[in-house]
């Protein structure tokens, strides 16, 4: 059964983060820039109607607590990372159909000038019927 018949979804882009991840020594002892884009798949409508914040998220608490990780991680992968950052928005507003896309922005690769980017989703089973 869908239990998110009406699902609208709210995007946050392009949030800054400074974390100190990567497999050199280098990138977790001086951190390096990435960008971070989060979509939250939800039943909109009562609050859409109605103007009311209690039937929406408050995505305010998803950039800080994102931000407060950044600060706080250190790990080899970009994949870690993005995991912690699903497992803190899960803990934020439970199980709702969230994806991310984190990107390295500049990883340190001989003669790359290009970035890593890695997209991930949680709790989207409601999809599949």
């Amino acid at each position: 059964m869908n239990q998110f018949p009406n699902s609208s979804a709210i995007h946050i882009k392009d949030i800054n983060l400074w974390a100190h991840v990567g497999v050199l020594e280098t990138e977790r002892i001086n951190g390096q820039s990435f960008v971070l884009d989060i979509s939250f798949w939800l039943d909109l409508d009562e609050s859409s109607k109605h103007d009311q914040l209690d039937k929406s998220i408050d995505y305010s608490e998803a950039i800080k607590a994102v931000q407060k990780l950044s600060f706080e991680i250190q790990c080899l992968t970009i994949e870690y990372f993005s995991d912690q950052i699903l497992n803190v928005l899960e803990s934020l507003y439970g199980k709702v159909p969230i994806n991310i896309m984190l990107k390295k922005c500049s990883p340190p690769i001989d003669g790359f000038t290009g970035s890593v980017l890695i997209e991930k989703k949680r709790n989207f089973s409601f999809l599949v019927n």
